[in-house]
């Protein structure tokens, strides 16, 4: 028998050992290589299906890009027309009086005259003066003065124009608007106070 030194025999347990950890380290390492493998498939399973079934399907066509259509200015062709934030204009037909009275309007010149200041309603003749082959009227304003008229002064607030004075009125012609655009002539009278009371 041979006999072995005790430096050999610690070698021959060292390399013992050393396989032996050697086996164990690789078991280990293959068990879990294994066990990560048939888990990955039963994991990935229904993904990788769904990929197999996507890539059989055929393979479609991208339709092609629109042809690109130049730019067209806009040119604004409704400066002229009625803007549509403002109410529309509406044309009243005239009447045959209106159409009578085409050309009637407040004359263009005019310089009031004091009385003009004052409704007709706040006027009241008072009576009458002659002298000198003239006749007046007395008319009281609204604030208690006393005035005097004669054809062809203007009084009130709607250009009205002594036409004629007699001892009991004063006959009047108003020029008023009548509702579209136009005047006509309206006749009033302001009679003697005591006679209308």
């Amino acid at each position: 028998m041979n006999k072995r030194s005790p430096s050999e025999a610690a070698m021959e347990r060292g390399v013992h050992r050393l396989l032996n950890m050697t086996f164990r380290f690789g078991g280990s390492v293959l068990l879990v290589l294994l066990l990560a493998a048939c888990s990955s498939d039963d994991e990935y399973a229904d993904i990788t299906a769904f990929m197999e079934s996507v890539k059989a399907q055929p393979v479609g066509s991208i339709a092609p890009l629109p042809e690109f259509e130049s730019y067209q200015a806009f040119s604004y062709s409704a400066a002229n027309r009625r803007s549509p934030f403002e109410p529309p204009i509406i044309v009243v037909q005239k009447s045959e009086e209106q159409k009578r009275n085409v050309g009637i309007k407040p004359p263009p010149d005019h310089v009031k005259q004091y009385l003009e200041k004052y409704n007709l309603s706040a006027l009241s003749m008072v009576g009458t003066l002659e002298q000198d082959g003239s006749s007046w009227a007395l008319v009281e304003d609204g604030d208690q003065g006393v005035h005097r008229v004669q054809v062809g002064d203007y009084l009130g607030s709607s250009w009205g124009r002594v036409e004629g004075i007699n001892d009991s009125r004063i006959d009047i012609t108003e020029i008023v608007s009548d509702g579209s655009g136009g005047w006509l002539r309206r006749p009033r009278t302001i009679e003697l106070q005591g006679l209308s009371d």
